[in-house]
């Protein structure tokens, strides 16, 4: 990778059509969206995208639609599979595609243990090198918990694992441990969790945040008042965005869908993953943190 990748890079959700099926219109029109909000980069398919719903020719589709659409921004390909080959046969797609780096979980059913994940990392990062491998270290029951010792290790060992994104909790001190331990093997540290921990993360030294691709504008805005030293300003903008974020940790991916559609990028809310709908409970507090942060926003997607 020519630049460093940093600063708000979010997850591209995946939109579907009334028939549950990849809705590839919505998908170009929300990476436009992120782009045009100043999105540093984009990710995908991975937690936030339902990538464990979509089929190996779904997320090769993905990809090819997501690069074409994102107008030279990097993109970072997610391949976390069950296996290491798959994750391998993705990860060498999306290069081919014009992918800029890959992301990776330890495969989730298998769950190996610590030296099988060194193994798992090394054997991905050689077989796609120089490409950058980036190891996103996630907490159960799908990821599987790696030390800032371990996190250390493979940095120092793979040349071309290059970062981290870290979402293992107490997210912040661990972030704050895997620097301490890794020193200038890696070339940084993003967090995760939706950004609600993202002042935090940047007085600790990560780099930026890959957090869901639905309010990109003011997280954007908020790193870049930190970047400025403005701390004050960006805690109060972030204080407005703490109640929708408080309902993402709870429903995750129905109310990225829901902005998504109120802010103009999908045709529908529809999702994969299980669930259920929101209640008419869940609506009125969505509206009403919605309210709190609609002020904020500077892009609306031409849908």
């Amino acid at each position: 990778m020519e630049k460093d990748l940093k600063d708000i890079v979010p997850i591209v959700i995946t939109p579907f059509d009334d028939e549950l099926k990849l809705d590839e219109v919505s998908l170009q029109r929300h990476v436009e969206f992120c782009v045009a909000c100043g999105g540093k980069g984009l990710v995908g398919p991975a937690n936030a995208s339902e990538f464990s719903t979509l089929s190996d020719a779904e997320r090769q589709r993905w990809l090819e639609i997501v690069v074409s659409a994102a107008q030279g921004v990097p993109v970072v390909a997610s391949v976390t599979s069950g296996h290491l080959q798959p994750a391998i046969d993705l990860a060498r797609f999306a290069i081919d595609t014009g992918v800029a780096a890959i992301m990776s979980m330890p495969p989730p059913l298998l769950k190996p243990d610590t030296a099988g994940c060194v193994a798992f990392f090394t054997d991905l990062a050689s077989s796609i090198a120089p490409t950058p491998l980036i190891v996103q270290n996630y907490a159960p029951p799908l990821g599987t918990p790696l030390s800032s010792a371990t996190l250390a290790k493979l940095c120092e060992q793979v040349d071309n694992i290059e970062y981290i994104k870290e979402e293992l909790p107490p997210e912040t001190r661990m972030i704050s441990s895997t620097l301490a331990a890794v020193g200038d093997a890696c070339r940084g540290i993003f967090g995760g969790q939706g950004g609600i921990y993202l002042i935090d993360e940047f007085r600790r030294g990560a780099i930026g945040n890959m957090p869901g691709g639905h309010m990109t504008d003011v997280l954007v805005d908020i790193w870049e008042l930190l970047l400025k030293g403005s701390e004050e300003e960006a805690r109060h903008l972030h204080h407005q965005l703490q109640p929708l974020m408080t309902l993402e940790r709870l429903y995750g991916v129905a109310i990225y869908k829901q902005i998504l559609k109120r802010r103009g990028a999908f045709t529908t809310a529809r999702r994969r993953a299980p669930g259920g709908e929101l209640d008419r409970f869940d609506l009125h507090e969505l509206e009403a943190a919605f309210k709190l942060a609609e002020p904020h926003i500077r892009i609306r997607s031409e849908g």
